[in-house]
Parts: C-alpha cells; sequence; structure tokens
C-alpha cells in the first residue's frame, strides 16, 4: 500500500517536473531566443547544442538534490518497523516538500542551467561562432531568471497537489496503528500572505517583464514594423499563458481548503463528526485544527449527553422494576433479546442504540397504573385489564413530554406498539402487519418471550421450548413472523455469551 504510494508520488512528481521544465525552457526561452534573436543556420545549431548541453547539466544537478529530498519520504513509506515519530518527522518533511521544490529549481534547476548556458555563449562569442553582443548574455541571464521563477511557481502549486495522496496515507496509517493524528501543530510553513505577494509579481509583472527584456533585443533586429507586432503578440500569448496557468494553480490552492471546511460543515450538521485531515501548511493548517478542536468538543459532548441519556433510560426502568418487584429484570431482558432480534435482522449500529432504548422504556407507561391493578396477585378483571392496556399510550405520553423531543421521538413508536398483533386486533391503535413500526414488531416478540418464560406471584414461568413453541403458533397472527423465526434462530443456539454480552 505505501510502496505504491510512494511510487505514484514520484512518477506524479517525475512528469510535474518534465512538463515545467520542457514548457519553461524548451518552451518559453526557446521560443523568446529563437523568434527574438536573427540567427544564422550555423548559429541556430550552435544555440541548440547549448541549450541541450546546459539541460543535460541541469537534469543530472537536479537528479541529485530530488534524490537527496526524497529519501526521507522513500524511508517511511518503504520500512514498515516506523514509530510515530518517524511517522511525525516524514509528515514534517513531505509538508516542507514543495518549498524544497522551489528551492531545487530555484537552485540547481536554474544555476544547473543558466551558469553552463552563459558560459558556453560567452565563449562562442568570443571565438566568433555566434555574432551577437555579450550583452544580450546578461539579457539571457536576467530572462532565464524570471522563467526560473515562474516555473517555480507553477511547481509548488503542483506538488502541492501532488503530496496531499501522501499525506492522507500516512494519517491513515498513524490513526489505524497508534490512535494519533499527525499534526504541523498549526505551524505555518508558507502564509497566503506570500502566496498572495509572490503570486501577483509572476502572474501581473512576469508578462511585463518578460516581453520588456525580449522587446530589448528585438527592436536591435527589427525589419519590419509588422514583423516585430506578429513577433510581440506571439510573445504576450507565451507569458499570458504561463500567467494565467499561474493564477489557476493559485486559485485551486486556496479555494481547496475552503471546499473541504464547507464539506465539513456539512457533515457536523448532518451530526455526522469526522475531523477534517490537516493537509495544508498555510493558515488554513490553522482553521483546519481550531474546526478539528471544534469537532472533537462536539463528539465530547455528545458522548457526555448520550451516557446522561442512557443513564436516564436506565433510571426510568429500575423506577419501574422497584415499582413492580416481581417483574424486576423484565425490561433489561426485552432489551437484549431485541437487540439480538435486530441484529440478526441486519439494523444498522444507531438503530440498534434506539431499540435497545426504546425497548428498556416499553413498560414505562405502568407507572400510571394503579398499585391495586398492577400489583394484583390474581387473575385481572375486564376493567382492570383495560386498565392495564393505557400503559402503552400512558407511556408514549410520558416520553413525549422529555425533553429533548428529537432523542425521545425515535422511541415513542416502540412504546406506543409493542402490543399490537400482526392481525391487527391488538392495541392501542389495532395495526395490522407492517403498519406496526418497526420498533413495535420486535419489542412485541421480545416481549411476549419474557413474559412468558419469567416467573409471577400466581404462576411459574414457562419452560424455553413451550415458550419457543407458541412464538411459533402466533407467527403471522400475533407476531411479525420474520422476528419470530429470527428469534427462535437465536435461541435454538448457545446464546448465553450474546445475551451477556448484547447491551
Amino acid at each position: 500500500m505505501h510502496q505504491q504510494t510512494y511510487t505514484r508520488f514520484v512518477k506524479q512528481l517525475v512528469i510535474n517536473y518534465i512538463l515545467g521544465s520542457s514548457i519553461a525552457v524548451l518552451g518559453v526561452g526557446g521560443i523568446l531566443i529563437f523568434s527574438t534573436l536573427n540567427l544564422s543556420l550555423s548559429e541556430i545549431n550552435i544555440m541548440v547544442s547549448i541549450l541541450f548541453s546546459s539541460a543535460f547539466i541541469m537534469v543530472l544537478c537536479e537528479f541529485y538534490a530530488f534524490h537527496k529530498q526524497l529519501q526521507p519520504i522513500k524511508v517511511i513509506l518503504t520500512n514498515t518497523n516506523n514509530t510515530y515519530t518517524d511517522f511525525q518527522k516524514a509528515f514534517l518533511h513531505i509538508q516542507r516538500f514543495p518549498i524544497l521544490t522551489v528551492k531545487r529549481i530555484i537552485g540547481p534547476h536554474l544555476l544547473g542551467l543558466s551558469v553552463p548556458a552563459i558560459t558556453l555563449a560567452i565563449i562562442c562569442i568570443h571565438s566568433g561562432l555566434l555574432d551577437m553582443p555579450f550583452r544580450y548574455v546578461f539579457l539571457a541571464s536576467l530572462g532565464a531568471v524570471l522563467i526560473a521563477g515562474m516555473h517555480a511557481f507553477i511547481e509548488y502549486f503542483l506538488t502541492v497537489k501532488a503530496i496531499r495522496p501522501v499525506l492522507d496515507c500516512l494519517q491513515e496509517t498513524t490513526q489505524k496503528m497508534y490512535q494519533l493524528p499527525l499534526s504541523i501543530n498549526g505551524d505555518i510553513i508558507v502564509s497566503l500572505r506570500t502566496k498572495f505577494l509572490v503570486g501577483a509579481l509572476f502572474i501581473g509583472i512576469f508578462p511585463v517583464l518578460l516581453f520588456s527584456l525580449a522587446t530589448e533585443v528585438r527592436f536591435e533586429t527589427l525589419t519590419l514594423e509588422v514583423d516585430f507586432w506578429n513577433w510581440g503578440v506571439l510573445i504576450l500569448l507565451i507569458a499570458a499563458g504561463f500567467s494565467s496557468f499561474g493564477a489557476f494553480l493559485l486559485f485551486k490552492d486556496i479555494i481547496q481548503p475552503i471546499s473541504q471546511l464547507l464539506k465539513g460543515m456539512q457533515n457536523v450538521e448532518n451530526n455526522n463528526l469526522s475531523p477534517a485531515k490537516e493537509l495544508y501548511s498555510d493558515e488554513f493548517s490553522q482553521v483546519i485544527q481550531g474546526f478539528n478542536s471544534m469537532v472533537q468538543g462536539l463528539e465530547e459532548r455528545n458522548e457526555t449527553n448520550r451516557l446522561l441519556m442512557e443513564s436516564f433510560y436506565q433510571t426510568l426502568s429500575t423506577t419501574l422494576d422497584a415499582r413492580d418487584p416481581y417483574t424486576a429484570g423484565h425490561s433489561l431482558r426485552v432489551s437484549r433479546y431485541s437487540v439480538l432480534i435486530g441484529e440478526k435482522a441486519g439494523l444498522p449500529p444507531h438503530q440498534l442504540e434506539l431499540l435497545k432504548n426504546a425497548a428498556l422504556l416499553h413498560d414505562i407507561g405502568k407507572i400510571g397504573v394503579k398499585d391495586e391493578v398492577l400489583l394484583k396477585d390474581g387473575k385481572l378483571t375486564d376493567l382492570e385489564f383495560e386498565e392495564i392496556k393505557r400503559h402503552p399510550l400512558l407511556g408514549a405520553t410520558i416520553l413525549d413530554q422529555v425533553q429533548p423531543k428529537e432523542a425521545m421521538s425515535p422511541l415513542i413508536p416502540g412504546v406506543r406498539n409493542h402490543h399490537e398483533r400482526f392481525d391487527g386486533n391488538g392495541y392501542p391503535d389495532r395495526l395490522i402487519g407492517h403498519e406496526i413500526p418497526l420498533f413495535g414488531r420486535i419489542i412485541a416478540v421480545a416481549d411476549a418471550y419474557d413474559a412468558m418464560t419469567s416467573d409471577r406471584p400466581y404462576r411459574v414461568g414457562m419452560k424455553k421450548d413451550k415458550a419457543l413453541v407458541i412464538l411459533q403458533s402466533g407467527r403471522g397472527t400475533q407476531w411479525d413472523p420474520e422476528f419470530v423465526d429470527i428469534f427462535i434462530s437465536i435461541m435454538n443456539k448457545n446464546t448465553e455469551h450474546a445475551l451477556s454480552s448484547a447491551l
């Protein structure tokens, strides 16, 4: 995985370098030289030889610098025994790589090209092989500085884009191995101010300076005015194209972190608290760090709220058990059975959490039932049974009064409708089949099984096998057949471990 990332990274850098160098040196530089100077065929051959010889020396110098700069990245991405400190050092080195690229272009790239080219040109002029003033060499060196600067400017942003998959790979690795993020801790390697100032210099002034230098030479070899304007338009188009591409890259560099932050805020709005990846070395690194601190704070707050709500559910359930000691533990067991059914049915984790809590509170409405009815040892009269049948509605009413409503509302259907029958003869709403809410159908199976197998003052609980037979006989009439089948399959296996770990 890391080896592939490294290979793709190096490949992208090489492509960027070949394209940038070809456009800057052979493209812009070559066109400027051969369209500006009035050269004979032999002089053109000499100039081509000088350019290619100098370019070869430049490549050798830059290859050495490139290899040296890549070495720390290669080590971290190809070794398997890296510590977190190793990853952090490599992360910082990669963040600095665009600046190292600029230094490589301004140093080995510029000097490796310009020094040999100027030296060879002076030798050729001095020996009479080239017929031109020595000051053209000075003007050409200024032009080379301009072109190298613009090339470095463009290469910087291309390298920024190239390093992001590598940074992403390192962050995923350390998160997986050490559960720790990688960060430059808000440090600014290259400020936005510097980017805009350098951008303004090369985007705005580069075409004018390049045109002025070329014009200084062109006027001396001018034959017809129309030739000058044809030439001038060509040079301006080349310079403007170079500048426009640089402006586009600057824009992309600024808009990318903004887009990431906007997406992050949308995720937060949808309660998806994912931290933003730290891929930047300017002021946006501080913004991203602040955003991630906010996300971490929200995660901690949500976890605190979750624990508080869970404690609240447990307290309500325990309160009911204290009221009716004969059914102590019933709500907890129903909750466990319900979660097992939900897991087997493929419910996602957030739905399982809601199901667990709805099942914990499914009988909370019995708090509103009179003691003489709720705690009666013998058989209930019709009126007393009607009183008991009110508990789903009472439970729904109680939860509807609890704040925040958005936390309680997903639980209410399970509490209200866990006594509905699949054939429509249940209560309180006489819903039929899949009209019954999902949680209500699941809890109904779990509640019925625990009620049948639990001891009561007036009877001993059924054996497991007999309760399962009753569930089987009631599938499709009293209970949802899908969840009956799931529950029976669960209970026919050794579920002791599953029951102990379901909550």
